[in-house]
Parts: C-alpha cells; sequence; structure tokens
C-alpha cells in the first residue's frame, strides 16, 4: 500500500495540480443523491481493512453482497414485469395477453383506487375512480375474466395490492382452483407492506394492529398452503417515491421487516418457517452507481440481520430477494421521449445490482395508462440489455470497483445507523407514531427539490436544455380510459348481486365476523367468502364494522 499512498501523493501534486490550474472542475462537491460525498478517485486505499470472505464473497454464499444465487443470470435472467391494469376486467385481461405474447414472464398487477381502499365500484366513494389507476375488481368474477386463457400455473403473478391484500389473493387462489392449479402450484407476490401505507403512499384501511394482523394471516396461511408465494412484498420503493433518499429508503425497508418479523414471532411463528417467502421492493432512482450499491449493501445488512438478531438458521431466511421498480417520479413530462433513457439507466440499475426482477416504467406513464406500443418499448428494454450487451455473461460485474464496494459500505454504515434510532423510539410503529418517518422523508424531499430549483440538479429538458418548441404532451398519442367502465362495473355488481346465492353470501360474511371475533386466521373465511362470490366492498364492510378505520393524525 506505500507504492500506491507514494504514486497518489505524486499524481495529486503533479498532474492532478496542473489539471486544476489550468481547467478547474465543474464544481468543489460531488455527492450523491442521498449526500454522501463522492471523492475524485477510489483506489486499494479505500478498501483498507475490508475482508472479502467476510464482506464481500461469493454470489448465492452468505452475505450475499454479490448476489442471493450461485450462478445469477448466467443460469437464469431475472423476472420481466410492467406494471399493468386499467379498466374493466376484459380490458385488463387483453392488455396482459398481449405482454406475456411479447416475451413477459410475469405480471405486475395494478388496481383501481376502489378496490385498494375495499369500496365496490357501485360505492359513491368510487364514483370518479373506478378503473382509472388500474384495474377495478369488485368480486371472483372479475377476477376469473382478468385471467382467462392465462395458465396460473405457468405465470408468477404480483400484485400491488396492500390493505386489501388477503381478500385479492383469496380471488387469486379461487380462480387456480378453477383453473385446475392448486394451492401449491401458484406463483407470484402479493404487496401486502401496510406499515408503508401508513407512512408514504395512504392506502390504508384499518387501523395498525388488525392490519398486521391480516399481513400475518397471509403468511402463516401460505406458509402452510401456498409455499412458492411470496407472502410478503415489503417495498422501500413507495418510500423512495414519496422522497426519501437511498439511505433512508434502505433503512424504512429494513425497519418494516424487523417489526413484521418480531410479531410474527410473537404470533408464535418460527422465523424460518416464513422468513423463506420474504421478498423485497427497492426503488431505482437517479444515481446508477448509488442505486448498485443500494441493492448490495441491503442484502449483507439483512443476512448480517437474519443471522445475528433473529438467529435464522436456514439460509434461505437470509436472502433479501429483490424486486426492483422503475420510480416514476423520475420521469419527466417535458421532452418526455427521453424517459426511454431513464427507463433503460434503471434496467442497467437493476441488473448490475443483483435484482430478482425489473419492473419498467413506460415513457408515457407519467401522463396515463401507458398505451401498448409503449409498454412494449418498456418491456423490449429490458430483452434488448439481457441479451445484447453482454451484462449478464458474467456476476456482479462491478463487484471489486473501489467505488461500489466503498458506497457499498457506507451506505450500510449509515442505514444501520438510522435503523438503530428507530429502534431507540421503540420500531418502526414508535417511530410512525411520533412522526420521525414523516419528517425524514419531507426534509430529504426538501433538499433535492431545492437543488433542482437551483440547478444544481440538473434534470435534462426541465431545468436546464429545454426547448421552447418542444410538442405538448397533449399532442402525444395517450392512452385514455372509456369514460364508460365506472356504467359497466356498476352493473356487473347489480348483476352480480341479483344472481348469486345471497343465503350462502350472508352465511360467509357471518363467518368471517365470528373468526374475526374469535382472533382466528381469516384467509379460510376469506376464501370461502370470494367463493359465494361476495364484493371486496361487503368483506371490507364487515372488518370495518369490528375495527373500524384508522384516520391519519396531523403532524406539525
Amino acid at each position: 500500500m506505500g507504492t500506491i499512498r507514494e504514486r497518489m501523493d505524486h499524481w495529486e501534486k503533479g498532474p492532478l495540480r496542473k489539471a486544476l490550474a489550468e481547467s478547474p472542475e465543474r464544481r468543489e462537491t460531488f455527492q450523491t443523491e442521498s449526500g454522501i460525498e463522492t471523492k475524485r478517485l477510489y483506489t486499494p486505499l479505500d478498501l483498507e481493512g475490508t475482508d472479502y470472505a467476510d464482506e464481500i464473497g461469493f454470489p448465492g454464499d452468505y452475505p450475499y453482497t454479490r448476489g442471493v444465487y450461485p450462478t445469477m443470470y448466467r443460469g437464469r435472467l431475472w423476472t420481466m414485469r410492467n406494471y399493468s391494469g386499467f379498466g374493466t376486467a376484459e380490458d385488463t385481461n387483453q392488455r396482459y395477453r398481449y405482454l406475456l405474447e411479447q416475451g413477459m414472464a410475469g405480471l405486475s398487477m395494478a388496481f383501481d383506487l376502489p378496490t385498494q381502499l375495499g369500496y365496490d365500484s357501485d360505492d359513491p366513494a368510487a364514483e370518479g375512480a373506478v378503473g382509472r389507476v388500474g384495474v377495478a375488481v369488485d368480486s371472483l368474477a372479475d377476477m376469473e375474466i382478468i385471467f382467462d386463457h392465462i395458465p396460473l400455473d405457468k405465470v408468477s403473478t404480483s400484485m400491488t395490492i396492500n390493505a386489501t391484500a388477503p381478500i385479492l389473493l383469496a380471488m387469486y387462489i379461487a380462480v387456480g382452483e378453477k383453473q385446475g392449479v392448486p394451492q401449491a402450484k401458484l406463483m407470484g407476490t402479493t404487496q401486502n407492506d401496510i406499515l408503508k401505507e401508513f407512512i408514504a403512499r395512504g392506502t390504508y384501511i384499518f387501523p395498525p394492529v388488525p392490519s398486521i394482523k391480516l399481513v400475518l394471516d397471509i403468511v402463516e396461511y401460505c406458509a402452510q398452503h401456498v409455499p412458492r408465494w411470496n407472502t410478503l412484498n415489503i417495498t422501500g420503493y413507495h418510500f423512495r417515491e414519496a422522497g426519501a433518499d437511498a439511505v433512508q429508503e434502505l433503512a424504512f425497508t429494513m425497519a418494516d421487516a424487523i417489526t413484521y418479523i418480531e410479531k410474527a414471532r410473537e404470533r408464535g411463528l418460527d422465523v424460518d418457517f416464513f422468513a423463506p417467502r420474504l421478498s423485497y421492493s427497492l426503488g431505482c432512482y437517479m444515481d446508477l452507481f448509488e442505486e448498485v450499491a443500494k441493492y448490495r449493501a441491503a442484502r449483507r445488512l439483512f443476512a448480517k440481520m437474519m443471522k445475528e438478531r433473529f438467529q435464522a438458521k436456514d439460509p434461505k431466511s437470509t436472502l433479501f430477494r429483490i424486486f426492483a421498480g422503475s420510480c416514476g417520479s423520475t420521469l419527466v413530462s417535458q421532452q418526455p421521449i427521453n424517459n426511454i433513457v431513464r427507463v433503460a439507466m434503471h434496467t442497467l440499475m437493476g441488473i448490475l445490482g443483483g435484482t430478482q426482477a425489473i419492473h419498467t416504467a413506460c415513457w408515457d406513464e407519467g401522463y396515463a395508462i401507458p398505451t401498448e406500443e409503449a409498454a412494449t418499448v418498456a418491456l423490449r428494454t429490458q430483452q434488448v440489455l439481457a441479451h445484447e450487451s453482454g451484462l449478464c455473461n458474467t456476476i456482479d460485474p462491478l463487484g471489486g470497483s473501489y467505488y461500489v464496494e466503498s458506497l457499498t459500505s457506507e451506505i450500510e454504515k449509515r442505514a444501520s445507523e438510522l435503523i438503530a434510532k428507530i429502534d431507540g423510539m421503540g420500531g418502526m410503529l414508535g417511530a410512525i407514531e411520533n412522526g420521525f418517518v414523516f419528517k425524514e422523508i419531507q426534509e430529504a424531499n426538501v433538499r433535492f427539490q431545492k437543488r433542482v430549483d437551483s440547478g444544481e440538479r440538473v434534470i435534462v429538458g426541465l431545468n436546464k436544455f429545454a426547448t421552447p418548441d418542444e410538442k405538448a404532451m397533449e399532442e402525444q398519442a395517450i392512452f385514455e380510459v372509456d369514460a364508460g367502465v365506472e356504467v359497466i362495473q356498476k352493473n356487473r355488481v347489480a348483476k352480480l348481486k341479483a344472481q348469486r346465492n345471497a343465503e350462502q353470501v350472508k352465511g360467509s360474511l357471518e363467518a368471517l365476523a365470528l373468526g374475526i371475533d374469535k382472533n382466528e386466521n381469516l384467509m379460510p373465511h376469506i376464501i370461502a367468502a370470494v367463493k359465494s362470490y361476495a364484493t371486496i366492498g361487503e368483506i371490507c364492510r364487515v372488518m370495518r364494522g369490528k375495527w373500524g378505520e384508522f384516520k391519519a393524525p396531523t403532524y406539525i
């Protein structure tokens, strides 16, 4: 190392000093999006004291810094997804079948807000929102149409659903049975992370305690009956979309995970019984190297936490399996075609970071549901990088980079410090209750916006390289949801209620209410209710009657 130090000293006093005298650098300091100062140059000196075997290691081997599987993409590519769903069940079925025909291996379901908040399409609270930001699902009848001619034993389905996750999963299970696919063969994920809804997204219904109970009902039920299902996707992605930086995103995700694991253990569940089917979602933001380092730090931090804090014995319990997604907040309405480049960068982050599934946004997603053409471009972006770039020929190609390894360690260190701070508040529930998490995200958001407003953070087409006569987005071909969707869904609900067995529905809902009173696992009761064609609104009405609704506090 002495030789390197001497050579670096010579470089700084010679070539570097001369270059700076002739042409100063663009600014005095450089930093990542999370405010981590970026040095001019990284060398082996920055990795002094790093134990390769213990801190970096090998793919598929603890602490999994270089990947959760031994062969990574040389053995199997990541699952390619597009977040999609809109309008009626028929509309969404058509889009899903189109995407599968284009080579997409996994579906990522978007539900409209009434479905996410437990209202039927004919509820006054749903007016104007039916089918707008996702597909409207009122009952099992809708779910049957959505997956018509889509074999559930061959397709992996990710559902972005939280408060009503048990109901949508129950419908998926029922559709599988109707197709002749047993629960044990179903593959997919329910997002089901209600804690982040209280913080960052807002599609909660019930108070925290019963909400967490529903999460654990899925975890417990699927561990016993749906072993290939990822029961809980703990989602830092939405922290990032709300304004958190990379360190906060990682720390808050881990703090959520700690809460769920602790609550599951309080319920009497062994960590190795349920932890192997937990998965995680993190965003793809703007700083390529920071995002790659974040994914690598996440795997290492989680593996250590599971082994040391929770004494997990099964190696599968220590795997931080990542579903990475394009952050929609990085898409820009000015010169929107440039978003294709941003999405390609997101895909690159996910690949270099060793994630297990990647969702690519579409260039027009900031305005509307993507067109088929835009969705195809987003999928083709992943396919081009997978098959034409050479990125998948070797595992963790940035491993050993002086910069990436240093940044990985720094992110892990900062996230660990933030987790310890949250632990001191009594965990994530305490940090939510006292407003700490909201404040942290808000302050990070303000810091970023100030940098954009000042021009320090360049956003191409927005605060630099703008084109005065650029074509307005309104003149582009964007997708529009049929205004008649709401009427169609209202009529469908009315017809369903007229044709179903009313006594069977009543009995299933009464059994659900009794199960709540007895504090039973509610999944069997919910499955029975959806099979009777009880609607999502009717099922949630029973739960609202027992638990009430959560009212968010105001933080000053």
